[in-house]
């Protein structure tokens, strides 16, 4: 039956429902979903009583639910510029976010709406409200700022919203830029290092949207398109006063840090007067020609917008956002810039963790259901182990980041082994109780001669032998599949040996010479059975050896795919951040800026060496991780080879009557 998380009353104005498909955490299906509503936004990131910003334990349990990869957009800008009606429309609503018409922020914080992408099957779109800038009744001169920075680091798409036209004043509204090299790191280590060449590797891309655009797209009387105005209003500007100097700050810095960066212009004045009627549907001061303007827009931002990834290529799903917004928050509220590095350890501590939990649940799911067929033959109980093991490892890899030791795999590998041993037992104690009924239904017949004694007369033990042969071939007939047939049939002989003693030490038609050669003969089926029965176990033994071995080869097929994908993933990464680079550079010699070309001429040469050498590491660490899984495999083979060894010694030991017959 499904299961409905809703964050409140359901509102329908006849778009798409906000119905989101999130994994049970519980459950032990790689496809068992169910949905959860989110029919409105919510708080996000507040500030406490102390003034610190905190984040909404609410929002987290949402985010907790969505085990899609999400796409994440956020909005900032001056308040009071309506960047809640644009995040409305994106939600494919046209009340939610909070809209104000007076000159005081509506916004406080940061709020989420999280609904189904558009137009990217399987993804969530999570859509970021920020607190409008520039309102005089925050009391933190920082607040603006650790806003935007947690905007930069959460969202895959950033929309940078204002309004009028693109000129030195609005570039200097968006002075935050200039100090992401101060509120953000890269690296824990190398405090004093300038890492923000890093930065575009997981920085967001950057969309301006302008509001109210009245000016004619030309530049020497040439139509452009809005990327074109917006490059020449980067431009830098040529000249060393301290104006020119401000001015060109800002443009390096959008230039440097957001490389894929667009214009959207909304050409035709949006009344402040009526911003106040955009949240009715019914209301005609919205006219049509905005609304297929913003229709227009969103659907702008749908195609330019991307799965939001950690650096190196990590897919962020709803439940990793609101891990990364945690961290982020409480490093910033203690006073500290927020790390990258630092959040993605913390963030592969939580995921491997759960990696290794969600993999047992899988395994131990399908065995609870196999356990109730129990007794069934090795090979059966083997194949399930083998493809419940690789399904476990499949649901470990998809959730797994950067196990580049490999001990959360290696703590899976040993927790799944120790359940199959388990399994391996309550199977063979299953079938241990089968063989030992079976076998008590079977002698009924002789336990009852044997009360009347009926075998206590001259050839009684000639008639017991014939009885117990009878039962040893309709025993071996019935349970030759058992795993635990040869044992108890061991066993049984062993009990039954008393009475033959017994019987023929009383039969008075053999004589003392018969007597011993008849027990002989009973020492040697003894002898025998017990040969069969350790031979059993060897096979048994082997059969386990075969199942961990090609258990291991798919384990490492698995494991070097992943690692192949990552490597894949982090070259990406290397050849976008140096594509963005060298257009970088291309620019500024397009522009006459030669001097601060050449000068990043020796930065890509030293980025393309950092690359090459994270690559190198990066191959290192993998080659170490399937060499100590390896390794670790060949100690396991190790151990069962030796247990195997001590066998069949302990058989040979007990074999000196090996051409004696079998009863």
């Amino acid at each position: 039956m499904s299961r409905f998380v809703s964050v409140s009353p359901l509102v329908n104005d006849g778009r798409q429902s906000n119905t989101i498909p999130v994994k049970k955490e519980a459950s032990a299906s790689l496809s068992d979903e169910s949905p959860v509503t989110m029919d409105k936004p919510v708080c996000f990131i507040d500030t406490d009583s102390d003034g610190k910003l905190c984040v909404q334990q609410s929002a987290l349990q949402i985010l907790q639910q969505i085990q899609q990869p999400v796409v994440v957009v956020a909005v900032v800008g001056l308040y009071r510029t309506g960047k809640s009606y644009l995040m409305n429309r994106l939600a494919g609503k046209q009340t939610g976010f909070a809209l104000g018409s007076t000159i005081e922020s509506k916004t406080k914080g940061i709020w989420m709406w999280c609904v189904p992408h558009p137009t990217k099957a399987g993804t969530t779109l999570v859509l970021l409200d920020t607190e409008g800038f520039g309102d005089v009744k925050k009391g933190d001169p920082k607040h603006d700022t650790n806003i935007f920075c947690l905007a930069v680091l959460l969202s895959s798409t950033l929309v940078y919203n204002s309004r009028g036209t693109i000129d030195n004043k609005a570039i200097m509204e968006l002075q935050f830029v200039t100090e992401l090299t101060e509120c953000i790191k890269v690296k824990s280590s190398d405090e004093d290092a300038d890492d923000s060449t890093e930065f575009v590797k997981f920085f967001p891309s950057f969309i301006w949207a302008v509001r109210d655009f009245t000016l004619e797209r030309k530049i020497d009387g040439k139509d452009v398109t809005e990327d074109e105005y917006l490059d020449f209003a980067l431009k830098l500007e040529h000249g060393t006063s301290r104006r020119v100097m401000e001015y060109n700050f800002p443009r390096e810095c959008i230039q440097k840090f957001f490389p894929s960066r667009k214009c959207f212009t909304f050409p035709f004045p949006t009344a402040p007067e009526k911003m106040s009627c955009l949240g009715s549907l019914d209301s005609a001061d919205i006219s049509s020609e905005f609304l297929k303007v913003t229709d227009r827009f969103c659907k702008f931002v749908f195609n330019d917008s991307s799965v939001k990834r950690l650096k190196e290529g990590y897919t962020v799903t709803g439940r990793v956002l609101g891990h990364l917004a945690k961290t982020y928050v409480d490093t910033i509220s203690s006073g500290s810039v927020p790390c990258l590095e630092n959040a993605v350890i913390a963030m592969a501590v939580i995921e491997n963790e759960a990696a290794v939990k969600v993999g047992l649940q899988v395994y131990q799911s399908g065995m609870e259901k196999l356990k109730d067929s129990f007794p069934l033959e090795l090979k059966a109980v083997s194949s399930k182990h083998q493809d419940l093991s690789s399904t476990a490892t499949q649901a470990f890899m998809k959730r797994s980041f950067r196990d580049t030791e490999g001990e959360y795999l290696k703590s899976l590998e040993e927790k799944i082994n120790e359940l199959f041993n388990g399994y391996l037992c309550q199977n063979e104690q299953a079938s241990k109780r089968r063989c030992e009924d079976l076998l008590s239904s079977l002698s009924a017949p002789m336990m009852e001669k044997l009360k009347q004694g009926l075998y206590a007369k001259p050839g009684g033990h000639d008639l017991f032998c014939k009885d117990l042969e009878d039962i040893g071939k309709k025993y071996n007939s019935q349970a030759n599949k058992e795993v635990k047939a040869e044992e108890v049939l061991d066993e049984f002989l062993k009990q039954k040996s008393v009475d033959s003693k017994v019987i023929l030490q009383a039969d008075k038609k053999l004589t003392e010479k018969e007597k011993q050669i008849k027990e002989q003969n009973e020492k040697a089926v003894l002898l025998e059975q017990e040969i069969k029965t350790n031979k059993e176990k060897q096979r048994q033994l082997e059969e386990k050896m075969d199942t961990e071995r090609q258990s291991n080869e798919e384990r490492m097929r698995q494991m070097k795919e992943k690692m192949d994908e990552e490597m894949r993933l982090l070259k990406e990464e290397a050849e976008r951040a140096m594509d963005s680079k060298l257009k970088e550079q291309a620019d500024l010699l397009k522009t006459g800026f030669n001097e601060k070309a050449e000068m990043m001429s020796q930065e890509i040469e030293e980025f393309k060496k950092r690359s090459t050498e994270a690559e190198t590491n990066r191959a290192k660490e993998f080659a170490a991780t399937l060499e100590n899984a390896n390794r670790g495999h060949e100690e396991t083979m190790d151990l069962m080879m030796q247990n195997h060894r001590e066998q069949m010694m302990e058989i040979q030991e007990k074999n000196p009557l090996n051409g004696c017959c079998i009863m």
